[in-house]
């Protein structure tokens, strides 16, 4: 299995790329250099008549890679639908073999890989292909992140029965707060009845961040994370 983290969600919007991103850091942290990719995305900008995938560049910054944005983010489409939508409403074909020649060519040169999903592992690629095919695919342990608030446990226990069933390696669960925390007894407690029936570590509880910058998420990664946890499958 390939050394670093497959990153998917329990859903869309739970901050994924800022996950990511706190990973890369944390690699960083403990001296590995890692490769990035975001090997699709939807919903990306037009600069020029250029598809820009701003999850894709911000994964590139965070590492520091000099790297071209279409190893990174090797299929990019305009529509922000799921990819096999996505890939209709443009017209256009996801390619699997593309995807996998640069996954080989970067794992090949880096460290350790951080590679960012797309939305939850249900999330058809193809068809009949889908976001937990690709993260069996490419080997790597999956961290899933999740928000905090009311209805999380069940989105979180759904997805890790389909990660398990799927054969896939687990090494945990992120509590990502991507908006402000509303103060909920559902976000209070959900944390401790999760470390009770959770079949995977609660790898940490991320803050909030109104600022996103490199070393915000640097350090939150570091105070937040449990990077023992993490260097099991390093």
């Amino acid at each position: 299995m390939s050394k670093g983290f497959f990153i998917a969600g329990t859903d869309t919007g739970v901050g994924k790329t800022i996950m990511a991103g706190a990973i890369i850091k944390t690699l960083s942290f403990l001296g590995y250099r890692p490769g990035v990719m975001k090997p699709v995305e939807s919903g990306c900008g037009r600069e020029g008549g250029v598809l820009i995938p701003f999850d894709g560049m911000f994964l590139k910054e965070a590492a520091h890679v000099d790297e071209s944005i279409t190893l990174v983010t090797p299929c990019c489409f305009e529509s922000p639908l799921a990819p096999l939508a996505a890939a209709e409403a443009d017209m256009k074909e996801i390619d699997l073999g593309e995807i996998r020649r640069a996954f080989r060519g970067l794992s090949a040169k880096y460290g350790a890989m951080v590679v960012e999903g797309i939305g939850g592992l249900m999330v058809p690629v193809k068809r009949d292909y889908y976001v937990v095919d690709m993260a069996k695919e490419l080997g790597l342990p999956l961290l899933l992140v999740a928000r905090p608030g009311i209805g999380t446990v069940n989105h979180i226990m759904l997805s890790l029965s389909c990660a398990v069933k799927e054969g896939l390696e687990v090494a945990g669960v992120i509590i990502n707060h991507s908006n402000p925390p509303d103060g909920s007894l559902a976000e209070k407690t959900n944390p401790k009845l999760l470390a009770q029936i959770c079949p995977a570590p609660i790898i940490g509880i991320f803050p909030y961040l109104s600022n996103l910058d490199e070393d915000s998420i640097a350090k939150a990664a570091i105070k937040n994370l449990d990077i023992e946890a993490l260097k099991k499958y390093l």
